[in-house]
């Protein structure tokens, strides 16, 4: 397959809170690094991390563009409540070995927690 094939499962799994498809996508040893966040290592992990966020937040990835380019797969996307962000993807042997994302976390605090608690 190729990195955007696995791409599109993930935001398959992703959009569904399938936190068993989307754990399954990446290496056992991959790192994510939502650069807003301390980075997170091994796909056991990085599976906790978004049952954590899954289990507090509603979250919708709607694809904005999809670029590939060799091993990489870079996703720019937006949700429905207008917050922006852009994944970079890194993906050998059909598994996601490197994750790195970018979005405004204040924005993201603000619009799913809007009375601050």
């Amino acid at each position: 397959m190729k990195p955007k094939d696995i791409l599109f499962k993930w935001i398959e799994a992703f959009n569904n809170a399938d936190v068993e498809a989307i754990e399954n996508l990446y290496d056992d040893n991959a790192i994510n690094h939502q650069v807003a966040n301390a980075p997170v290592q091994g796909k056991q992990a990085i599976g906790k991390m978004f049952r954590n966020d899954f289990s507090s937040t509603k979250m919708v990835c709607i694809v904005e563009n999809i670029f590939e380019d060799g091993d990489w797969v870079i996703l720019e996307w937006r949700d429905p409540l207008g917050l922006r962000g852009c994944g970079f993807f890194q993906v050998i042997n059909n598994k996601i070995v490197l994750q790195r994302g970018y979005w405004d976390k204040l924005s993201f605090i603000k619009q799913h927690n809007p009375s601050g608690e």
